[in-house]
């Protein structure tokens, strides 16, 4: 849908009121949001953006690592894990407010559609899975199928049933220090089944939220085994650096 003269934009997060809810295009609602989401710095990591400190370095120990020691290439986010954005998020996730698929859908084909160059290449589109009995809702695989519907022209790979799935369920990483992440991600990546065939392909893989990225690395590293010749990484949003841990070791949470 076009933008239609005199039906102005409310700004996010008011978008149940936004006259283009049902219908809005993803430029649309990527440019309306764009006023006021908290945007990736512009000094960040370019391979999982983090904003840098003052020595210009980035703190997490998975950028000193090859590809295929971390498994993915690198990791771009739509925006910053703050303020409406955190709360939307929060809202679609524990709370299933199914409203904000769409939306978000918009914000990911919205995000492809200003940086064609990142996606080149990309031959699938995968989504970091949840447990297929996860509730309220399945939320990885709801903003998927959205940004599928959103992208009217099948400009990009997105599949038409989930290639990743997640039978069983395993331990939450959220609130963990960085050995209970680790053993957690290794966890869940163990139990994802892979439903396509992904030899030498390039895999564009989406989640939610990026934080000290264990999860992202395993689910990674098992793509690249079953073939994938690489693994880029997507999120909606990426959580700002939090500063030292307990044991006063940079602590990426």
């Amino acid at each position: 849908m076009r933008r239609v003269e005199g039906l102005d934009p409310l700004g996010f997060p008011l978008c149940a009121g936004y006259p283009y809810y049902l219908g809005g295009s993803a430029s649309i609602c990527a440019t309306c949001a764009a006023r006021s989401l908290e945007p990736v710095p512009e000094a960040h990591c370019q391979v999982r953006s983090q904003a840098l400190g003052t020595a210009c370095r980035c703190s997490n120990a998975l950028c000193e690592l090859s590809p295929d020691e971390r498994g993915f290439s690198r990791v771009d986010a739509v925006a910053m894990f703050s303020g409406d954005l955190e709360n939307a998020v929060r809202r679609l996730k524990y709370d299933g407010a199914w409203g904000w698929a769409p939306i978000f859908g918009r914000l990911v084909v919205g995000w492809m559609e200003r940086n064609p160059d990142r996606m080149a290449g990309v031959d699938l589109i995968v989504g970091n899975p949840t447990w297929t009995g996860r509730t309220p809702i399945q939320h990885i695989e709801t903003i998927l199928k959205a940004a599928a519907v959103e992208d009217a022209a099948g400009r990009w790979p997105f599949p038409t049933s989930p290639v990743l799935v997640k039978p069983v369920d395993t331990d939450r990483s959220a609130g963990r220090n960085r050995e209970a992440k680790r053993l957690a991600a290794a966890a869940h990546a163990k139990a994802i089944r892979i439903e396509r065939r992904l030899q030498d392909r390039t895999v564009l893989l989406f989640d939610d939220l990026f934080t000290t990225g264990q999860q992202m690395q395993a689910v990674a590293r098992l793509l690249r085994d079953a073939g994938a010749t690489e693994i880029r990484g997507l999120v909606l949003a990426r959580a700002p650096w939090r500063g030292p841990d307990r044991q006063g070791a940079l602590f990426d949470t």
